[in-house]
């Protein structure tokens, strides 16, 4: 217990489990291996499509114009945000309200802000 052997071989396996999910070793259906449809038994390993660099930033141009956008409401609901989570509220109404001007980087800050970060001991 005091070497933290149990939580090391865990780390160890989940290390190993996910090399061979991504290097297709290991298939898992809905994953890294799709099913015909058409009901063949053929399995089929499909490459995950990637984004251009044009995509790239296309997509951070768009965020930070909804940014500042938004930036004069935005600190506002993000702070009714804050207040629901810090006294322990029902948080839905007020996420379905911010994610109207805050983008899901901000949401994430203000949250990591009033509850913290989960770090992984390694």
């Amino acid at each position: 217990m005091e070497t933290m052997y149990q939580r090391n071989k865990i780390q160890e396996e989940s290390l190993y489990y996910e090399t061979l999910k991504h290097s297709g070793e290991l298939p898992i259906i809905g994953v890294n291996t799709f099913l015909n449809p058409k009901g063949e038994s053929e399995v089929e390993v499909k490459e995950v499509s990637r984004s251009t660099r044009e995509e790239k930033e296309t997509q951070i141009a768009n965020v930070r114009a909804f940014q500042k956008r938004n930036e004069a409401v935005v600190t506002p609901a993000l702070q009714k945000l804050k207040t629901a989570a810090v006294n322990y509220r029902n948080m839905f109404e007020e996420l379905m309200e911010v994610c109207k001007v805050a983008s899901l980087g901000q949401i994430s800050q203000a949250l990591y802000e009033v509850g913290g970060q989960y770090r992984r001991n390694m």
